[in-house]
């Protein structure tokens, strides 16, 4: 789930992630936003600048693989904030 507001200020896309612990323990919530994050700096200069973006990361997230995850990023990242 992907979440997108439009900042006042001038600046780069700002991101940031929700992983609860219904997505697993420390180590794979971790291993999630790392990856997550990984995926939004591949993604960043598609982003207009200014906006803030929060991605709300689901328990199936832990085990999808990650061209799945970067399919599923760039998708909402093009229908919310591009």
């Amino acid at each position: 789930m992907t979440y997108v507001n439009s900042a006042v200020a001038d600046g780069p896309a700002r991101f940031g992630f929700i992983v609860s612990k219904q997505v697993g323990g420390a180590v794979v919530r971790n291993t999630v936003r790392r990856r997550l994050k990984a995926l939004c700096a591949e993604a960043l200069p598609a982003v207009r600048d200014g906006n803030d973006i929060v991605i709300r990361a689901l328990p199936s997230a832990a085990t999808a693989p990650f061209s799945e995850l970067r399919d599923e990023v760039a998708r909402c990242l093009a229908r919310r904030a591009a």
